[in-house]
């Protein structure tokens, strides 16, 4: 039996467009004399779909798809079978009312093979709002060439059972004990797994696992491409009965391969690549693909002179060619000469487009027009606000315009804080680097500068001759240059220890006990409490942010503003 693995990079509700990208590979495995394509989780919808579940007319479009897309393969491909990621309806009166289900296409028709029986519920996965769960393992035989094959399918998170590996304990049943007793030859993983830090070793583990404890090769096949805050970085791969990776596709880009069950193939010495490269990736995939998916074909972005900005505008450019970025630098009277000296010479490295629009005349006339007709005088944070809300104005306006994608550069330092202005520099369509904390942020341009980065900015046709960030923006003091001489140290703690404190707040889940454990002080873990609950209502104001860690400050942030202090 040969398989063909199909990573596809959906986009979300579009059936028909999905199909006819799914009809095309089918195309290309059959020229490979493949048997059976594999294609992720929720192929025909993209992942995840979330309340365009709930449109009727889409849940039964697709089965006039389906019914399309079963008779043109086999009108074209003969007997080539394929499985299909979809949301069956369940004809009863319950809500909810669907499985997130595989069909297999063959011989002109298709048929549910297997149904998701975990439905995952933590972080950015609402999957009980829309689906029931199946109760049984899935199991299917297929005759290849007079031999017959048990093949054993899981969808997913059905694989991730495995406390001691995964970590979160939250399963009650476990669909890779249950399949045990079943004899399969195969065990097939469709998913639509997100990259988040660390999560490409944990697949790994936990399919290994399975292989070794099933006494079965795994073929584990991923969704690839960014789809809103979420992005799927692919990686799909094939584990042989002894744990061991054999085969090994593309990261963050689509791919194809082809596997004889019966093919001994070499172990894969995978290339290693740094945990800060594949953040480099994903974050680039994730501009990429909501500028197209959204229909933008250019960025713009702020651009102050310092670290945020600059590795906003390196991702941007990286993502989208340096011919669609458009960086507009807004100096006030407290804009010092030396970040307007470093914003410039960054566009130069990145041969990137800069504007240069002053607002210090345009601060006075709000001043004026505060004291003249308010008799009110704008001060300290007030005023600083104002400027940035000046600037955020301008660049909207400048998207309205020229139809830009503006990319927000707020850390996850500064939106966790509140450091930041809500209708100023937290404007934007896409906050890029909102799931990086500041320590992280250097430590990924620290990277870029360096010749480990050779390879990835090759790849992204960035110079490699010269430091792409320059040292003057990686070596100065962080300020918003917002008042005379500011540094953001005056108004928060050193990010390396504002940095472990949020972590620990945030992903890590720790009250005020075990926080002082770590070595903090009791007044500096209160006034980071403070400040994270003082902004919440920012962050629910916020553009999407593309998700890294377990514990973005998007989607699966789900904090009340009002809540007791």
């Amino acid at each position: 039996m040969k398989f063909f693995l199909a990573q596809l990079n959906p986009i979300v509700g579009d059936l028909d467009g999905n199909a006819e990208k799914i009809l095309h590979v089918a195309g290309t495995a059959y020229l490979n004399s493949a048997d059976i394509v594999l294609t992720p989780e929720l192929s025909l919808w993209g992942y995840p779909a979330k309340d365009l579940l709930l449109k009727k007319n889409l849940v039964e479009k697709q089965y006039t798809i389906l019914d399309k897309l079963s008779t043109s393969i086999n009108k074209k491909y003969g007997d080539l079978s394929l499985t299909v990621g979809i949301a069956e309806k369940i004809d009863d009166s319950f809500f909810p009312n669907l499985y997130n289900s595989v069909v297999l296409i063959e011989s002109g028709e298709w048929k549910t093979v297997a149904r998701k029986i975990i439905l995952p519920t933590y972080e950015v996965f609402d999957e009980k709002r829309y689906f029931r769960s199946q109760e049984k393992v899935s199991v299917i035989s297929k005759k290849i060439r007079d031999k017959t094959y048990k093949l054993g399918i899981t969808i997913c998170e059905d694989l991730w059972v495995n406390e001691n590996i995964e970590g979160r304990g939250v399963h009650k049943k476990n669909p890779i004990a249950d399949i045990k007793s079943k004899n399969i030859d195969i065990l097939l993983n469709l998913s639509a797994s997100p990259y988040t830090f660390k999560k490409l070793k944990l697949r790994n583990k936990i399919s290994s696992f399975a292989a070794q404890y099933l006494k079965v090769p795994v073929i584990y096949i991923n969704q690839v491409g960014a789809n809103d805050d979420l992005i799927f970085d692919g990686n799909s791969f094939i584990i042989n009965k002894n744990g061991s990776k054999i085969k090994q596709l593309k990261s963050f880009s689509e791919d194809t391969s082809s596997w004889d069950i019966n093919e001994n193939l070499n172990l894969v010495h995978e290339k290693k690549s740094s945990e800060i490269s594949s953040v480099f990736d994903a974050l680039v995939l994730g501009v990429k693909d909501y500028a197209k998916k959204c229909g933008f074909k250019s960025a713009l972005i702020g651009l102050s002179g310092g670290i945020d900005s600059a590795l906003v505008s390196v991702i941007a450019t990286a993502a989208l060619g340096s011919k669609n970025i458009l960086c507009v630098s807004m100096p006030s009277k407290w804009s010092s000469e030396h970040s307007k000296i470093d914003a410039k010479d960054l566009v130069e490295r990145l041969n990137i487009r800069l504007n240069t629009i002053s607002i210090e005349k345009i601060m006075t006339s709000f001043e004026d027009s505060f004291l003249k007709s308010l008799n009110f005088n704008a001060e300290g944070i007030t005023n600083q606000n104002i400027q940035s809300r000046i600037r955020g104005t301008l660049l909207m306006a400048l998207a309205n315009q020229e139809k830009h994608l503006l990319l927000s550069t707020g850390n996850k330092s500064e939106l966790a804080v509140g450091y930041c202005t809500l209708y100023g520099d937290m404007n934007g369509g896409l906050s890029v680097i909102g799931d990086l904390y500041k320590t992280n942020v250097f430590k990924l341009c620290n990277w870029l500068d360096s010749e480990d980065s050779t390879e990835r900015r090759k790849a992204y046709k960035l110079d490699t001759r010269i430091k792409i960030i320059g040292d003057p923006i990686r070596q100065k003091a962080p300020s918003a240059e917002l008042g005379p001489n500011q540094l953001d140290t005056d108004s928060l703690p050193p990010y390396s220890l504002l940095d472990k404190i949020l972590k620990g707040i945030i992903e890590e889940k720790k009250d005020l006990q075990l926080l002082e454990q770590d070595g903090h002080t009791k007044e500096q873990i209160s006034q980071v409490i403070a400040l994270i609950k003082k902004a919440e209502f920012k962050r629910k104001q916020a553009p999407p942010i593309l998700k890294l860690s377990s514990q973005s400050l998007g989607n699966d942030w789900r904090v009340p503003i009002a809540i007791f202090n």
